[in-house]
């Protein structure tokens, strides 16, 4: 079985998409997504600065886009995936990637959605200052009992011994100088206290945008990574869409039903690695690509050749 794997906000790069411009179709159908994000979505994948594209306005929108641009080149024009793909998630925005992989919104309906969550959260970001810090190593249980005496949230539990802290930047600073025994702290590029509460303003508008948009049910397995579950209906793969704005990702039971399910081989979508990674430690004996540049599409060819098998959501769902 293969797995096609989102990434989310944190793993774009300045110029990740360059490359993949220079393939037949790329770039019209960028520059269609940019017209309607409302932004340029050219130059940010190919020319802007970190400190541009770090902004979670522009971040969310390019990461979405160019999921759904480079998706094709990897499985052809089959929007449905069906007999190539056998499950897809996505990790925070990349969620809003899956989704239209699987079919439950379009392409367009996807942009229109990740703008006005990037700009809702970007918003919410602005009343207090916050951030998110990735702890690696350490007990768990130690790293959330020190999170939670700073008063921090667990934001991503995302296995392989990572968690992401999320909440101001004085709690994150007093983490920083009292971390877990036996942890790394690692401040993250993104603008805000993402997946907490310090979202709710986000999500409260994003539920009534989310009441105009029609959806279809899943046309694959589709995991959500809230829990990890299978979710095949489309209004509910929306619902949580919205929610998990301001509840925590758990990555670490979404690789748990992959390894359930019996996923082979994993192909991470651009900007590609940190998923791929996490994969690497928590999958083992799981063939993984993380799809960097147009290089890797041979490879990816060649795992669909291997991995691939028809899947439908009415298999038994393994849960998580």
């Amino acid at each position: 079985m293969l797995a096609i794997v989102c990434p989310g906000q944190g793993s774009q790069k300045p110029g990740f998409l360059a490359s993949w411009l220079e393939l037949p179709g790329v770039r019209d159908q960028l520059t269609w997504l940019s017209a309607t994000a409302g932004i340029d979505l050219v130059a940010h994948g190919t020319t802007s600065d970190a400190d541009t594209i770090k902004d979670t306005a522009v971040a969310q929108p390019l990461l979405v886009a160019a999921g759904l641009v480079t998706l094709p080149a990897v499985v052809g024009h089959d929007t449905a995936l069906s007999g190539v793909v056998g499950v897809t998630a996505g990790h925070s925005v990349g969620e809003i990637t899956a989704s239209a992989a699987a079919g439950v919104i379009s392409g367009e309906q996807a942009m229109v959605f990740v703008r006005e969550r990037g700009r809702l959260m970007a918003r919410a970001s602005a009343v207090t200052p916050t951030g998110m810090t990735a702890v690696l190593g350490g007990e768990v249980d130690d790293v959330l009992h020190t999170l939670a005496s700073h008063g921090l949230t667990p934001a991503n539990i995302n296995g392989a011994g990572q968690i992401v802290a999320a909440g101001t930047l004085d709690q994150l600073a007093a983490l920083k100088d009292a971390p877990p025994a036996k942890a790394k702290v690692i401040p993250l590029a993104v603008a805000g206290a993402f997946h907490t509460q310090h979202m709710a303003s986000a999500t409260d508008t994003l539920a009534g945008y989310a009441r105009a948009i029609g959806t279809h049910d899943p046309r694959i397995r589709l995991l959500s990574n809230k829990d990890g579950a299978e979710v095949t209906d489309g209004t509910e793969v929306l619902r949580r869409l919205v929610t998990q704005v301001s509840s925590p990702v758990r990555w670490d039971l979404t690789m748990k039903t992959m390894r359930q399910l019996g996923v082979t081989g994993l192909i991470e979508l651009p900007p590609a690695g940190t998923l791929a990674g996490l994969a690497k430690r928590e999958l083992r004996g799981v063939e993984i690509l993380a799809l960097k540049s147009p290089d890797d599409l041979d490879a990816a060819a060649r795992m669909i050749r291997d991995h691939a098998a028809p899947a439908t959501t009415d298999d038994t769902t393994a849960g998580a």
